[in-house]
């Protein structure tokens, strides 16, 4: 997990960074995070256990515990990722571990909302051009730069038109998908919305 985690606020149009890796069709939000995390009263130090049992298994050949890894923030994936229980806990996990962009064949709708709201962009592209990224054989050290404005993600040698949902990038580009920054900066609307709710106002005698 990377030693201080900032997140992310406001507009985003661009992502740089370096790929990580991970192989296989339908992996759930139960393999991202394991039920017994979610007891956490906050989302802190969920990065320390992402894949936690997948971990365990490879015995540090995991993705996530391969040190030429330690830096990446652009996740790789194939088909119907984030699946399963519709936990928040898993792109909680995933985005306090490092990553700040994820790219699929595909995602489970739950997930890749969850993803939204939190300010992950999730994009799409076919399995011939995942498996191009995956197969790489610089992938130990891809690094990608995706400019959301034009839906595209380019690296020394290779380029993408990446999908992702027009309601999903204008938020983005807005940084509408940021409620909680939307909320301070229009704080006088809320007040004045709020005196004129008759149903708040209270007559003291």
């Amino acid at each position: 997990m990377k030693s201080e985690f900032t997140p992310p606020i406001g507009t985003i149009t661009q992502i740089k960074g370096q790929c990580i890796s991970l192989i296989g069709n339908d992996i759930d939000t139960d393999r991202i995070i394991p039920a017994r995390f979610l007891k956490c009263v906050n989302f802190d130090s969920l990065g320390e256990s992402v894949f936690e049992d997948d971990r365990k298994t490879l015995k540090g050949s995991h993705p996530f515990d391969l040190k030429e890894n330690k830096n990446a923030s652009i996740l790789i994936v194939n088909s119907n990722f984030g699946c399963g229980s519709s936990r928040e806990h898993a792109p909680q996990a995933l985005m306090r571990w490092g990553i700040k962009a994820i790219i699929g064949e595909s995602f489970a709708d739950i997930f890749y909302n969850n993803c939204i709201a939190i300010g992950i962009p999730c994009f799409t592209l076919p399995n011939k051009s995942i498996k191009e990224i995956q197969n790489n054989k610089d992938n130990k050290f891809l690094f990608l730069e995706i400019d959301l404005k034009n839906s595209l993600a380019k690296a020394k040698d290779l380029s993408f038109n990446l999908e992702i949902k027009e309601s999903s990038r204008k938020m983005f580009l807005s940084g509408e998908w940021d409620a909680t920054s939307a909320l301070l900066m229009n704080n006088n609307l809320i007040e004045n919305k709020f005196n004129q709710l008759p149903y708040i106002k209270f007559n003291i005698h």
